[in-house]
């Protein structure tokens, strides 16, 4: 009898501390998106997003993994259950509504032009630019963009930002159309970035910037969309969402004030 019973309670010790085992989670980034993610000199994925994302896991109790992905397949990847959310400063869209939901924006979007400082460019009209080298990152909101809004210029897209920037840099493209906070990253604090400026207004088109930036789930993941939102209010209320911004912006970037 002593015997069953001390079996019994082992079982039950066993099953109850595989019950309060954190839960685990997938974090799906880009990691080519300086300084919201990237990958650093001993391979680690960082940056703000990703530091966001970890601090969300944190509040929900989960352990979180970071996943890198290249853009292109990031919501395939979601959908093909690589990963359990995306945090990868995406645009919240109508277009990718149909194939994920999102949590409410954990920052404010907006895109800019950027041209080299000896450029003769002043005016961002279709006529002023139909003759112009233009290059965006594909499949986003950027190239989105550019294609609908100059049509006649000529028109390059690139795997990732980084490859957008450096043909910038070495005068092989005559504008960029990028996400504001990036660039503004680049243009003042990298070797490469002071070949250039931002120039015009940003670019607030909500056809283009949506409603803001977002973690995108897969559509059935309600519960997981819920709780990262409450994580999201948790870390804005506790002073988290602030201690991480510091470290990358000078402004708030939730509320771009």
């Amino acid at each position: 009898m002593t015997r069953r019973l001390l079996t019994a309670l082992a079982l039950t010790g066993t099953f109850a501390a595989a019950n309060v085992s954190a839960e685990a989670l997938r974090l799906g980034t880009e990691g080519a998106y300086p300084p919201f993610n990237f990958i650093d000199a001993s391979g680690e994925v960082k940056g703000f997003d990703v530091e966001i994302g970890l601090a969300l896991c944190e509040k929900m109790g989960a352990d979180c993994e970071v996943v890198a992905q290249d853009w292109d397949g990031i919501i395939p990847g979601l959908i093909a259950d690589k990963y359990d959310f995306i945090i990868a400063s995406m645009f919240i869209t109508e277009e990718r509504k149909k194939q994920v939901a999102f949590t409410d924006p954990y920052y404010l979007a907006a895109m800019t032009h950027v041209v080299a400082k000896d450029s003769d460019i002043t005016e961002f009209t279709p006529e002023a630019l139909e003759d112009k080298v233009l290059g965006a990152q594909s499949g986003t909101t950027m190239a989105d963009y550019i294609e609908a809004t100059y049509p006649d210029a000529d028109i390059r897209l690139y795997p990732t930002q980084d490859e957008v920037n450096l043909d910038m840099a070495s005068g092989r493209i005559d504008l960029v159309v990028g996400d504001l906070l990036p660039m503004l990253d680049w243009v003042s604090n990298t070797e490469d970035g002071a070949c250039c400026e931002m120039a015009g207004d940003p670019i607030t088109d909500p056809a283009f910037v949506g409603e803001g930036v977002g973690i995108a789930v897969r559509q059935e993941d309600n519960d997981l969309r819920e709780r990262m939102n409450k994580a999201l209010q948790e870390i804005r209320e506790d002073g988290t969402y602030q201690e991480i911004n510091q470290k990358y912006f000078d402004i708030d970037v939730y509320t771009m004030k």
